[in-house]
C-alpha cells in the first residue's frame, strides 16, 4: 500500500506579494542613496565655486593692496579665470569718514551674475 499524500501541498519559496515588498523597500533605499548622493555633489560644486571665487575676490583686493597707491573712489569689473571657469569680481571702492582711507569691496559674481562671495578691506595713505 502506498502511503496516503495530500492533495494540496504548501508550495515552497516566496509569494507574489513578499518579492514585491521587498522590491519596495530596495527601490526606497535606492531612492535614498540617490538623494544623499546628489546632496553631496552639489555641496561639492558649489564648495568649489566657493572657493574660486574667493580666490579670485582676494587677488583684487591683494591688487590694490600691492599698488601703493590711494585707490580712487568708483566701481570696476574684471574677468577673472580659475580652474577653467571665467567669474566676474566686481571692486567697489568707497570712501571713508577718514579721507586718509577707503573702503573697498571686492565682489564674484558667476556666469548668470549671482554673488557668490563678498570680501571688503580697509586700504589707508601710504
Amino acid at each position: 500500500m502506498r502511503p496516503h499524500r495530500p492533495l494540496w501541498r504548501p508550495a515552497e519559496g516566496f509569494t507574489l506579494i513578499e518579492v514585491l515588498v521587498a522590491l519596495s523597500i530596495v527601490a526606497i533605499a535606492l531612492m535614498a542613496g540617490v538623494q544623499a548622493s546628489s546632496a553631496l555633489t552639489r555641496n561639492a560644486s558649489r564648495q568649489a565655486d566657493t572657493l574660486l571665487a574667493h580666490v579670485c575676490a582676494e587677488n583684487e583686493l591683494v591688487k590694490v593692496r600691492l599698488s601703493r597707491q590711494m585707490p580712487s573712489v568708483g566701481d570696476s569689473t574684471q574677468a577673472c579665470e580659475q580652474a577653467g571657469r571665467v567669474l566676474q569680481v566686481s571692486v567697489a571702492v568707497r570712501p571713508t569718514p577718514n579721507p586718509s582711507f577707503r573702503r573697498v569691496d571686492a565682489q564674484a559674481l558667476d556666469e548668470q551674475g549671482r554673488p557668490i562671495v563678498k570680501l571688503s578691506t580697509v586700504v589707508g595713505r601710504w
